[in-house]
């Protein structure tokens, strides 16, 4: 390996020498990793969802009328060429973990760049993006779901329609909304904090948006603030409630980021964890975790138990309902890889738009308009899907295999932690 000197990448960043001297022989690398994926989210917006490190990394020069992404896919392979030359070196154990997943992350660097002009099956895409491949379901796996859902779902007419009235009735007004969102955040940070040494300024604040692809995003600033926003555009059911603030709070993405950022970031100085493009194995971890925490935080019998003695009786709802509501949502729950082949299908060019929002109806129980919203998530994030329930699996079974299971909570959450500070490599997990 070359010392590092003051790279110029695409000559667009930085005049100077602006970067700290390397401790490791991996600080080189990470530093060009960092440039290069901020200079790319010049050219495409939302490429990086945060980004908390040094100004001096970021790009100064205007950039091209268009895309470079030949020079650009040319300074990722040169990346993952250096990082497969050091990789023979004698390096520590933090250092071949950095090393792997500045493979992974450039990897999925080089395939979104790639995507620009070439097309890749909905698993393939998948793999290269997010270092797993989805598993596949037929349409009779959720058909027999269907069939139990059939038994339970109360009234007339078809399950679509009887599931449409009967969720009518959790559905939280928009003047309690606040409330009942607030309560919930209030407890899901409370359990968090008993187990997790968070910064004691961390806090976030919180928006109802309209017009959104999602029902809710997070938005990191650095320094254990973050941004979140809920889309409003949908009535808003009362299990969404804990979903939500668990998954884009506590212990989610708000933890997640502020944990990588003090762990990672500010005490081991690991600049590549100060970036998080979107579309990189890092996401499966996010989402994946933040699925995973809601039940960390509220396991079972007990998220019901608290949600009647608090957030129904806070949205104006009955808690003697809670108990089959619940029943019925666990159910439903295991309806979520339909999710995932309605964007396989669709991406695949096996699905129109509308025969898509048709599978959505019939298998997640949405309504149409609904239905077309998600469609409209798979033009913008393709198959980033597949983190929100292969992710949750991998976590789990993660979790799982050491002992994290939810007869030990402390347990649970200490290894919880673990892997929110120190993430794995997806492909790591996989069996």
């Amino acid at each position: 390996m070359k010392p590092f000197a003051c790279f110029l990448l695409l000559g667009s960043f930085f005049s100077g020498c602006t970067t700290p001297p390397a401790d490791s022989p991996v600080d080189p690398i990470a530093w060009e990793y960092v440039r290069l994926v901020l200079d790319i989210d010049r050219y495409s917006s939302g490429f990086v969802d945060a980004y908390f490190g040094p100004d001096s990394l970021k790009p100064v020069s205007p950039k091209a009328d268009s895309l470079p992404a030949r020079e650009m896919l040319h300074v990722a392979a040169r990346l993952l060429g250096e990082i497969e030359e050091l990789s023979q070196a004698e390096l520590s154990e933090d250092e071949q973990y950095r090393l792997t997943w500045l493979q992974k992350q450039l990897t999925a660097v080089k395939a979104k760049l790639e995507m620009s002009g070439k097309t890749y099956s909905f698993d393939e895409e998948a793999q290269l993006l997010y270092d797993v491949r989805p598993p596949a379901f037929s349409a009779a796996h959720f058909d027999s779901l269907l069939a139990a859902l059939d038994t339970l779902v109360p009234g007339k007419g078809t399950l679509s329609e009887r599931y449409a009235a009967y969720s009518k009735q959790f559905v939280i007004s928009e003047q309690k909304l606040d409330t009942v969102f607030s309560a919930a955040i209030a407890e899901a940070r409370k359990r968090t904090n008993q187990y997790f040494q968070l910064p004691a300024d961390e806090n976030f604040s919180l928006e109802y948006v309209t017009n959104k692809p999602w029902s809710g995003y997070n938005y990191y600033q650095g320094n254990g603030q973050s941004k979140i926003q809920l889309n409003t555009d949908f009535p808003i059911n009362i299990d969404r409630v804990i979903d939500l603030a668990g998954h884009e709070g506590y212990p989610g993405h708000h933890v997640f980021m502020t944990l990588l950022d003090q762990n990672l970031y500010r005490k081991k100085g690991w600049v590549e964890f100060s970036v998080y493009p979107l579309f990189s194995p890092l996401s499966l971890i996010s989402e994946g975790s933040a699925n995973y925490g809601i039940e960390v935080a509220f396991p079972g019998e007990e998220r019901v138990r608290y949600e009647q003695r608090v957030l129904f009786p806070l949205a104006g709802l009955d808690p003697a309902q809670a108990a089959d509501y619940y029943m019925i949502q666990d159910l439903r729950a295991k309806l979520t890889y339909a999710d995932n082949e309605a964007a396989r299908k669709y991406l695949n060019g096996e699905f129109s738009r509308d025969e898509a929002a048709a599978w959505l109806e019939k298998y997640q129980l949405i309504s149409h308009n609904k239905a077309l919203q998600r469609t409209r998530f798979y033009d913008t994030y393709r198959s980033y899907v597949i983190n929100y329930t292969l992710g949750k699996d991998l976590v789990a079974r993660r979790m799982n295999a050491l002992g994290g299971t939810s007869d030990q909570p402390a347990k649970r959450w200490t290894l919880f932690q673990e892997l929110l500070s120190r993430p794995p490599v997806p492909g790591s997990i996989v069996e």
